[in-house]
C-alpha cells in the first residue's frame, strides 16, 4: 500500500468503513501526517453534523410501548461458561427454587410491591429516554447552526477530534473518533480555558471511542479546549496533565 493510497483514506476511516488491516495500516500513517489528521477530524465532525441534521424521530407511541414491553420480560442471569451440566437432583432442586421464587413474586405483587418496582423502572427509563433525546437535539442545534465552526486536530495514537462553535448559541460541540479507553475507574474531563482558568465542560463516555458531546455551559470567551484524565465522577480542577489542548475556532 502506497502513502498515496493511505492518503486517500481519510473518508472511509471518518465513517469506519475500512476493515481492520487497512485501518491499522492508516492509524500509523496518521499518527505522522498532520494534514490526514486535520482532514479526518473535519469529516468526522461532518458526519456527525449530517447525521444528526438527518436523523428521522422515532414515532411519538413507540417509546410507550418498548416501555410497557420492558416490564413484561423477565431476564434471566447468564451462567459461568463453563459450568458443568447439572444432574436430576439439581435440575429438580433447581425447578422447586423457581417455583419457590414465582410463590414470592406473586405474593409480592398481590401486596402492590412488584407494581412499585416497575413503575419506578419505567420512570427511570423514561428520564433517561428524554435526557437523552434533549441532549441528541441541542447537540444537532449547535452541529446545524448557521453561524458553527470548526477546528480539527489530532489527538495522538491515531484519535482526532475537532469542536464546533456556535456563537449565537454560546454553545460548543467535540466530536471526537477513535479516543483510547481511559485507565480502568477514569474518565476524559473536558475544560474551557478561561484566559488560563480551566473551567469544566463536562465528562466523555469512556465506554466510546467515537462520541459527539455538548460541552456542559456557554463558551463565553474562552479561547481553547482541554481534555485530562479524571477519576471516575470527574474534578473540579484539572488534576493531570492535559492528553490534548486545542483552541477554539473564531
Amino acid at each position: 500500500m502506497t502513502t498515496a493510497d493511505l492518503h486517500r483514506m481519510t473518508g472511509a476511516y471518518a465513517l469506519h468503513a475500512l476493515p481492520d488491516d487497512e485501518r491499522e495500516s492508516f492509524e500509523r500513517h496518521l499518527a505522522g501526517c498532520e494534514p490526514c489528521a486535520q482532514e479526518t477530524a473535519e469529516l468526522a465532525a461532518t458526519a456527525a453534523r449530517l447525521g444528526l441534521a438527518l436523523s428521522a424521530p422515532p414515532r411519538p407511541e413507540m417509546r410507550e410501548q418498548v416501555l410497557r414491553r420492558i416490564t413484561t420480560v423477565r431476564q434471566q442471569p447468564p451462567g459461568p461458561p463453563d459450568a458443568p451440566r447439572p444432574g436430576r437432583t439439581a435440575l429438580r432442586a433447581r425447578r422447586l427454587s423457581r417455583w419457590a421464587l414465582a410463590a414470592c413474586l406473586a405474593a409480592a405483587a398481590a401486596l402492590g410491591g412488584t407494581a412499585v418496582w416497575q413503575y419506578e423502572r419505567a420512570e427511570d427509563a423514561r428520564e433517561q429516554a428524554r435526557r437523552a433525546e434533549q441532549g441528541a437535539e441541542e447537540i444537532a442545534a449547535v452541529l446545524a447552526a448557521p453561524d458553527a465552526t470548526t477546528r480539527a486536530a489530532a489527538l495522538g495514537d491515531g484519535a482526532t477530534g475537532a469542536v464546533v462553535v456556535s456563537r449565537d448559541r454560546d454553545r460548543a460541540v467535540f466530536v471526537a473518533s477513535g479516543m483510547a479507553r481511559p485507565p480502568g475507574g477514569k474518565v476524559y474531563q473536558l475544560w474551557f480555558d478561561d484566559g488560563g482558568a480551566m473551567r469544566s465542560a463536562g465528562l466523555m463516555d469512556p465506554g466510546r471511542a467515537d462520541q459527539a458531546v455538548l460541552m456542559e455551559g456557554a463558551v463565553d470567551g474562552a479561547s481553547a479546549l482541554g481534555i485530562t484524565v479524571e477519576p471516575e465522577g470527574g474534578s473540579r480542577r484539572p488534576t493531570s496533565a492535559p492528553v490534548a489542548l486545542m483552541e477554539l475556532p473564531a
